[in-house]
């Protein structure tokens, strides 16, 4: 073993022994290369590793691994990822946290390059429970979990974490980069679109769409066009953006998706045939885009609102006649768009099979059961959480020196005494 290599295993054994894990993240960076430089030997060195006593070690020989051009087994290097994430020691990992998850993301591209993304969704829901704080808390390996999930088509594994509101963000040893944060939320938003949840998936857009920024951001770019499509499907139209969005999104993602909002003005007017003329128009930029299958749900949805205007001006009416006033093909058309509303909860209505006439009714719920209480109560807790959530935070950022600083012009000899014993100013987010 060369003498680089017996070096680097001397600094990990005793710097694990000692506890020191700090000064060995650095010797581990640093050591990268040379790892590199000696791959062939690279088997010797975990050898003489302990998974569990030496797992910073081990994470830095599996990560310079996946970084070799070509892997040349690439079945016995994922059984021992497989066998490090779930047995690795997560107090050092957790010092550096950067490294593992770099180990996380190259594992997920060599998934992707293998068309395999099955197999990595239950290790990396580990990874992430191994360096999170808290449930609250986002890594960069969401993101992986969540593409993994949507390739896979198997989406159920990251329901729990979409679920869970993030209060804090991983720092990764100030690595976290913020296309990790934008894809989560993109494909986050992808996932609910699949499940056509589409209340939360439009919020998820909303938040890769209004994340600060200087610069346009494909992710940003590709998420507006979802946002654009799943507001005409939830909403009929552009749901408004909040104030706070940055500048770059009505400066240059705006013309950019110039498609998407011909879409929105066609479907305004309400007329199916001019929503039609528009898609046969920008199939191919639709097409391009992946969007397609969203763009037939907003026109299978113009539908649906018509439908339901209907409802509010007839009693009853005939299949026949609604399908004329709705633009459908025909008296079976309008009754499987009518049944499917009817599964949905959309409209009340019952269709009478003989003479074809459809009858609808009022709302049939009164909310007066224990359902609804039950209901109102989780409500009301959740909200109690989150202010008492909102109020922590707020104490937080009022003793922040940064935001300190910001607020008062203050120089950093002041902070000290301003923060101990002055009166801090109110916070306004």
């Amino acid at each position: 073993m060369a003498a680089a290599l017996e070096q680097f295993v001397n600094n990990v054994r005793n710097l694990s022994a000692q506890g020191n894990f700090s000064q060995l993240c650095e010797i581990i960076n640093k050591s990268l290369d040379i790892l590199a430089k000696h791959a062939s030997h690279l088997d010797n060195v975990l050898a003489t590793l302990d998974l569990q006593q030496h797992s910073l070690g081990v994470l830095a020989i599996l990560v310079v691994k996946y970084e070799l051009q070509n892997i040349p087994d690439f079945e016995g290097l994922f059984a021992l990822t497989q066998e490090f994430i779930i047995s690795c020691n997560g107090e050092q990992v957790r010092f550096a946290t950067d490294v593992y998850a770099e180990l996380c993301h190259l594992l997920t591209h060599q998934l992707l390059e293998r068309k395999q993304p099955i197999r990595g969704i239950p290790l990396l829901i580990r990874a992430v429970e191994k360096i999170q704080l808290y449930p609250s808390q986002l890594t960069s390996i969401h993101g992986d979990i969540c593409q993994l999930c949507l390739l896979a088509k198997c989406f159920k594994p990251a329901l729990p974490f979409l679920a869970t509101d993030v209060t804090d963000i991983s720092k990764e040893n100030s690595s976290y980069d913020v296309k990790h944060f934008l894809s989560y939320y993109y494909y986050g938003g992808m996932i609910y679109t699949g499940l056509k949840k589409f209340d939360q998936a439009l919020y998820f857009y909303e938040i890769a769409v209004t994340t600060p920024a200087m610069a346009v951001s494909h992710i940003m770019l590709e998420a507006y066009k979802k946002y654009i499509l799943v507001s005409l499907i939830q909403h009929g139209k552009i749901a408004s953006l909040p104030k706070y969005t940055a500048l770059v999104v009505g400066r240059f993602i705006k013309p950019l998706s110039q498609a998407y909002h011909d879409l929105a003005t066609a479907y305004t007017s309400s007329n199916p045939e001019d929503v039609r003329t528009v898609v046969i128009k920008h199939t191919e930029t639709f097409s391009r885009d992946s969007n397609m299958g969203l763009v037939k749900q907003c026109i299978s949805s113009l539908y649906k609102k018509n439908i339901q205007r209907l409802t509010k001006t007839f009693l009853t009416l005939s299949l026949n006649d609604m399908a004329n006033r709705v633009q459908l093909s025909g008296p079976k058309e309008a009754e499987k768009y009518v049944l499917h509303m009817i599964e949905d909860g959309d409209i009340f209505a019952t269709i009478n099979q003989k003479d074809g006439m459809v009858r609808f009714h009022d709302c049939p719920e009164t909310y007066n059961d224990n359902d609804t209480l039950q209901l109102l109560h989780a409500e009301m807790k959740n909200c109690i959480q989150l202010d008492e959530k909102l109020r922590s935070m707020e104490r937080e950022i009022s003793v922040n020196p940064q935001y300190v600083r910001k607020s008062t012009g203050l120089q950093e000899d002041d902070l000290t005494s301003t923060v101990m014993g002055g009166k801090l100013p109110p916070y306004v987010p």
